[in-house]
């Protein structure tokens, strides 16, 4: 796998950018005004328990309360047989140590887990486990018992905790293992230490910053280069690479290119085809992704392919073409919970299945977890993506201020006779001299011509004159009625 990685950095944000074959696959982008804090650490405060919700709202220092369900706390996904209620575990004021497993998305606070996991190059450390377990990407049951057998034997016989065996685990070596699991024990009797001496709320232990995150999760045996196109955060990244990655140091490099190291690389076109509702397919058929609250649809077209056989082939080979470039564009949107796929109606059944193997295939690539239904009753594929943070659309974009998020406009016919009835309203309650219109150039002049009789009849039915007046700054849908 020919795989780089491309990071740009600015004083407010960093772009990462994972590319296959010279083309993007991921991006992730870490704003300094909007740090992600999956993953953090505090000491926090019991704001409110809820019992009828069976969670509670937690004080950790930020804006909006984080949330907590109760079953996300530690003593009770452990013993499922004698689950307390929440309100039975804690109580307002009480202080607790909890882990951020979801950023805040949208309106919704930040969830929380009171089951602390660290991550390092190798492992997850569990402090509150006694088991070791194995990344489900590891599929080969046979390498799993291995590499387990293996870390059992390395843990010390006064050893507390437990693990979870990450991909880059493979091919490491005991040495690499016992590194890794030396410093996740250091970092857990540090944050203990300073988890007595704080007060609620706290943050105990910070994620590292994306550049770093690159090094210790996307970084493999495929990685060809890692380039990085500011100097200090290379020589950071290189300090960091030097102590827990060796072998990624002869991969790093600074790029000092006159160039933007992502125009170079076409990945600004690419955010900008990432932002759009439309995708055009190699075949010539296309498909629209439209995000809302609830869920996510994606609706495949034909749009131009004709195709050269039949029309069940052209559709299966449309079908086919949409698959692969669905699940790159769910990666490169971060696209997440509920997704709706409807894809054109196949009537081979062997077709369906081709279809859904080939979009399950190219899933596979992705580093969230993936559900994957078959085609229901309505040939639709639902699945699930496990949402840890905002979309690409919701970093970059917000709601137009003309449309308030409709992604329409009213015509300007629709807003002619708004005006009209509001006229007629305000002449009922006023007796004013003159009735005067501002709006847009193009509802100005649908009033000097299509609509000018219907100017002319209100002005005959409310017995005052009616003025125009253009103003360049307002939009098709603002107007205001001025009374003289």
């Amino acid at each position: 796998m020919n795989d780089e990685i491309l990071i740009n950095v600015t004083p407010q944000e960093t772009r990462v950018a994972i590319m296959q074959q010279g083309i993007v696959q991921q991006l992730h982008i870490e704003r300094d005004s909007h740090l992600g804090i999956v993953s953090n650490v505090y000491v926090g405060r019991v704001k409110r328990v809820l019992p009828g919700m069976q969670s509670a709202f937690i004080d950790i220092g930020l804006e909006r309360s984080a949330f907590l369900h109760v079953a996300d706390i530690w003593e009770n996904r452990n013993n499922s047989d004698a689950a307390k209620p929440i309100e039975k575990m804690l109580y307002e004021g009480q202080s607790l140590l909890v882990q951020v497993i979801k950023d805040s998305i949208g309106s919704k606070g930040a969830r929380l887990s009171t089951q602390i996991s660290i991550a390092g190059r190798l492992l997850v450390f569990m402090p509150q486990e006694s088991h070791i377990g194995v990344s489900q990407r590891i599929e080969n049951e046979v390498e799993r018992e291995l590499l387990r057998t293996k870390l059992q034997q390395l843990l010390p016989d006064n050893s507390s905790g437990g693990y979870i065996i990450r991909t880059m685990a493979e091919t490491a070596t005991d040495k690499e293992l016992l590194a890794d699991m030396e410093y996740l024990n250091k970092l857990w009797i540090k944050l203990q230490e300073l988890a007595k001496t704080s007060t609620a709320p706290f943050l105990l232990y910070q994620e590292l910053n994306i550049s770093l995150c690159v090094l210790r999760d996307f970084v493999n045996e495929g990685t060809t280069r890692i380039l990085v196109d500011s100097r200090e955060t290379y020589q950071r990244m290189a300090a960091f690479a030097q102590d827990f990655i060796s072998s990624a140091m002869s991969r790093l490099e600074h790029y000092v290119g006159e160039r933007s190291l992502f125009e170079l690389y076409g990945v600004e076109e690419e955010i900008e085809r990432a932002l759009s509702r439309r995708v055009n397919l190699k075949s010539g058929g296309y498909i629209i992704i439209d995000q809302t609250e609830a869920l996510t649809t994606v609706d495949v077209n034909t749009g131009g392919f004709v195709g050269s056989r039949n029309f069940d082939d052209t559709i299966f080979k449309t079908n086919l073409d949409a698959a692969q470039v669905i699940a790159r564009q769910l990666r490169l949107r971060n696209l997440g919970g509920i997704i709706i796929c409807d894809f054109i109606d196949m009537n081979n059944q062997g077709h369906r299945d081709a279809v859904l193997e080939e979009f399950k295939k190219s899933l596979a690539n992705d580093h969230t977890r993936i559900t994957v239904n078959g085609f229901s009753a309505l040939g639709l594929v639902e699945m699930t993506r496990k949402r840890t943070r905002e979309s690409l659309a919701h970093i970059l974009c917000e709601s137009c201020h003309t449309c308030n998020g409709r992604g329409e406009v009213k015509t300007a016919q629709t807003i002619c006779y708004e005006i009209v009835r509001e006229i007629m309203r305000e002449a009922r309650q006023f007796n004013a001299r003159e009735y005067r219109i501002l709006a847009s150039q193009l509802v100005i002049d649908l009033f000097l011509d299509e609509e000018s009789q219907s100017l002319a009849q209100l002005s005959d039915l409310i017995g005052k004159p009616v003025s125009l007046q253009v103003e360049n700054l307002y939009s098709q849908e603002q107007y205001d009625i001025i009374l003289m």
